[in-house]
Order: C-alpha cells, then sequence, then structure tokens
C-alpha cells in the first residue's frame, strides 16, 4: 500500500495508538493468567483492575461497574435481553424502543423476538424525534413488564450528538431502562454515565486507538443485570465468562486514558479541521449537501452527498486518489448499500452518501490531499440532465 496515503476513516476504526501499542507489548511479557492466585496471576489481575478504572473514568463511572466484553456487539447483545434480574429476582423487559437511526448491533434487537421490537423515528435534523417516544412509551404495555429504550448519543454517520438526556427523562417517567450506545462519542465530547442519566453505556476499543476485539458494557449500578450471555468460568464478576483478552483489555485502558487526558486539544483542533474541510468543499462544490449539519455534531465527522456521484463510485474513486473514507457505517465486510441513516432522516433512499471521519493524527496536509481528491471528483462526476 502507497506510503501516502491518507486515512479519514476514524469512525470506523481508529489506528492503534502509541500508547495502546506499548501498554499491550507489555501485557504480552505477562505469562499469568489474571484468575490464577499466584504472583503471576495477581500481576495480571492489577493490569486488568488498571484498565477498569481507565476505562470508567473515561465515562465517569465506578470502575466495578465496567464490565469487558469482546466488543461492542457482544455488549450490545447481552444488555438487550428481555430476562433481567433486580438482586437475585427475575425481572422483565416487556418490549424494546430503539431509535431508527441506531447501529445494526442495535437495531436487531438483540435477544428481543421482532415482535418485541419498536422504532423511534428520527426529525430530519438527524434527531431522534422525542414527542415519538413520549407517545411509544404513554402505549406501552406495562402489563407485560418495563420498557427499555435504546439511543445512541452520537450517530456513526452523521456525527449527530442525540438529546440523550432529554430522551431519559421520558424513560425515567415511563419507569424503563435506558442503554446507551457511547461508541462514536468517547474522546470527541465529555461523556457521564451519571449525567446522561444512562442506565447503561455500550463502549468500544477500536474507535479511541485501542486494539480491536474488545469492548465494555458499563453499568450504572448492578441493582438490575441482564441475564448472562457467556457462560463459563464466571470470569468478570460472574457477569461475562471465559479468560479475559488481557493485552486487549490493557491497551483499551491505556487508549481511554490518553483520549480523554487530550480530549479538549483534540477536539478544538479536529473541529477546526472539520470547518476547513466542509468551506474548502463547498468551495469546490456548492451544491454538496453536508447532512445533519443544522443540528450539533461532533468535531470530526462530515457526512455528505455530492450530486451526480454514486456512494460506491465516490468511495471507490476517492481510493483511487489515495484517500480512504466510507459510505456511512462500517457493519459487514465489502457493504456499499443504501444509508438506513438517510431514509430514516426522510432523505432520497437512492442518495449517495460518503463520509470523512477524522482522528488525532489528522493532520493539515490530510485536509488538503482531501480537497485535492474531492475537487478532482467532483469536475468529472455525471450531473442528471435537467427537464427541458
Amino acid at each position: 500500500m502507497a506510503f501516502d496515503r491518507v486515512y479519514l476513516d476514524w469512525n470506523a476504526t481508529a489506528p492503534l495508538s502509541g500508547v495502546a501499542r506499548e501498554a499491550m507489548l507489555s501485557a504480552l511479557e505477562l505469562p499469568g493468567n489474571a484468575s490464577s492466585v499466584h504472583a503471576e496471576g495477581r500481576a495480571a489481575r492489577a493490569a486488568i483492575d488498571k484498565a477498569r478504572r481507565q476505562v470508567a473514568a473515561l465515562v465517569g463511572a465506578d470502575p466495578q461497574h465496567v464490565i469487558f466484553t469482546s466488543g461492542a456487539t457482544e455488549a450490545a447483545n447481552w444488555v438487550l435481553t428481555p430476562s433481567f434480574k433486580m438482586g437475585r429476582s427475575p425481572l422483565t423487559i416487556g418490549h424494546l424502543y430503539v431509535s431508527a437511526i441506531e447501529h445494526p448491533a442495535i437495531r436487531e434487537g438483540g435477544r428481543f423476538v421482532r415482535e418485541q421490537v419498536s422504532e423511534i423515528p428520527v426529525l430530519a435534523t438527524g434527531l431522534v424525534d422525542l414527542d415519538a417516544l413520549k407517545v411509544l412509551l404513554d402505549r406501552h404495555d406495562s402489563g407485560a413488564g418495563l420498557p427499555m429504550v435504546a439511543v445512541m448519543l452520537v450517530n456513526n454517520e452523521t456525527g449527530v450528538i442525540q438529546p440523550v438526556a432529554e430522551a431519559a427523562k421520558l424513560v425515567r417517567a415511563a419507569g424503563g431502562l435506558l442503554v446507551v450506545d457511547a461508541v462514536q462519542a468517547v474522546g470527541r465530547i465529555a461523556v457521564d454515565i451519571t449525567e446522561l442519566d444512562a442506565d447503561f453505556l455500550i463502549l468500544s476499543s477500536h474507535k479511541i486507538g485501542g486494539p480491536k476485539g474488545v469492548g465494555a458494557l458499563v453499568i450504572r449500578g448492578e441493582v438490575m443485570m441482564p441475564s448472562v450471555l457467556v457462560r463459563g468460568g464466571g470470569q468478570e464478576k460472574g457477569h461475562r465468562s471465559g479468560t479475559e483478552n488481557f493485552p486487549g483489555i490493557v491497551g483499551f485502558g491505556a487508549a481511554a486514558e490518553a483520549v480523554n487526558r487530550d480530549l479538549d486539544l483534540t477536539r478544538e483542533r479536529l473541529l477546526q479541521r472539520r470547518q476547513r474541510l466542509e468551506a474548502g468543499m463547498r468551495a469546490v462544490a456548492p451544491d454538496v449537501i453536508i447532512h445533519g449539519e443544522g443540528s450539533e455534531r461532533v468535531c470530526n465527522t462530515t457526512f455528505f452527498t455530492l450530486p451526480g456521484l454514486k456512494s460506491e463510485t465516490g468511495q471507490i474513486a476517492f481510493d483511487l486518489e489515495g484517500v480512504a473514507l466510507s459510505a456511512g457505517s462500517a457493519c459487514s465486510s465489502g457493504k456499499v448499500g443504501q444509508s438506513q441513516v438517510l431514509m430514516a432522516m426522510g432523505q432520497d433512499p437512492a442518495m449517495g452518501a460518503l463520509r470523512i471521519s477524522l482522528g488525532a493524527t489528522t493532520d493539515d496536509i490530510a485536509i488538503d490531499r482531501a480537497l485535492t481528491a474531492f475537487q478532482r471528483i467532483a469536475a468529472r462526476r455525471k450531473m442528471p440532465e435537467r427537464a427541458a
């Protein structure tokens, strides 16, 4: 692969950060199993406990309430279940309400059957429709069990920040549980589980410069817990069995600490570069559509449509220009299809859209390269013919 390529697909996955790499290399030198009581095992356990504190600090949680998983998808499938416990007593969740712009890992409904899942519409601005959520909760059949609501904090395609704290008020009034996918939020905005009034947060390591294959479910308290998904030796306080992904967890913790420490500086720098990118795109193609720009967005994401350019054509064209970006969510290998998010926002499903997402090491040279590629591609697009 050419050395001068530009990587602008950080929402799909962030390159492994130097601090995470070093932490993982150190972890690989430790031979012990964290479940063992000897000195080597205790050293591994101490490293995992440190990572737990680092991840907890990223979202204002109690370290004891961070449960490591194989990734955000596993965390979603674990927590999205009708079967809960309150202490030792069973607790039933009667229905799941998910916003129409959730990642597929959430939108699929986890362990709920299809009849137990309802969709919360979103507005043209890309924001979840709180009035519609209230109607759904008002109609909820409490006899079937408690309601569960899943609303992401930051949309992975548009970067629009969702009104989670406001949604939480509706959920509390209905006596329900709130699950928040914070995968695209951490490292880009300040996240606090208490301020959001969320019951559960879902996190992913590789979105913030940690390794792939590790994530976490963060819980506000341990009074109500989902039924166990992965059974076995009882690791993670009995909530998630299986020998811990020791180097992955340690790398996740190091990455979490780094993005938490550098949040303000990174956010300011990326916002300036995103603004310069979008201004440059408009200068080249005034008809470019930037989705969600009327709402508050995170600093690193631009989701745009260039009329006359199909998503798959645009993605390949940018790739040939040496710029890596995506056509929305990277949720299945090689898949470029219609954006569920755009459809939910009431846009033409045939409208192609591309996503540029910046990260900690994105510099002005990368923005210049992206704008040069954009100019070349815009110049050779095939515009639709106008009716006479």
